[in-house]
């Protein structure tokens, strides 16, 4: 009998201290923000990786910019400009934290603005992943109609959950920034 009523005083304990443990709240505050935690820091690294892309775009669409004015006024083709000079007056454009390594320059002439493909290009690549295209460097002469496509490869990191915004082979993201412009009448002497 007697260890009837002990094993009885122990359930009742057993039975308090869970009822105690239920009613304490001291770390639901804890529980409550693991519960949290996951979703939002992967939303934040969402949020962070998607404004470093649209970051990067506007830094290489001004890049472009600056990197076209060479072509329109003429500069690049009175001054004979090669493909890896004017590459590299590209490279000096680009602001610090983009690598001249991952810079692709493509300037075509076309016939009229009618005439004009500004569709995406189709990479090729070889068994490292490295991008094989050549690109053209057909800046024409006064007066022409010149398509430049400056391309970038910004390295992504995939984020929790999936998020994932590369589309190119290695976690990486091509961007494009495209000009099409009449180049100024340079030769003319006006």
């Amino acid at each position: 009998m007697a260890s009837e009523a002990h094993q009885a005083k122990r359930v009742a304990r057993g039975r308090r201290a869970l009822r105690s443990l239920i009613r304490d709240r001291r770390g639901a505050t804890i529980l409550e923000f693991a519960a949290v935690a996951a979703p939002f820091i992967a939303l934040v690294l969402a949020i962070l990786q998607t404004a470093l892309v649209f970051f990067s775009q506007q830094a290489l669409e001004t890049s472009a910019e600056r990197t076209a004015r060479q072509l329109i006024t003429g500069a690049a083709q009175s001054g004979g400009m090669t493909p890896t000079a004017f590459k590299a007056a590209a490279c000096a454009n680009l602001p610090a934290f983009m690598k001249c390594a991952n810079l692709m320059i493509d300037v075509q002439n076309a016939s009229s603005f009618a005439a004009v493909n500004v569709s995406a290009p189709a990479l090729t690549y070889d068994s490292n992943g490295n991008v094989t295209n050549t690109w053209g460097f057909s800046p024409g002469g006064a007066g022409s109609i010149v398509v430049m496509r400056t391309m970038y490869r910004l390295p992504v990191v995939g984020a929790p959950l999936g998020f994932n915004l590369s589309n190119m082979a290695g976690s990486q993201r091509l961007l494009i920034a495209t000009s099409v412009f009449k180049t100024e009448p340079y030769g003319s002497g006006s």
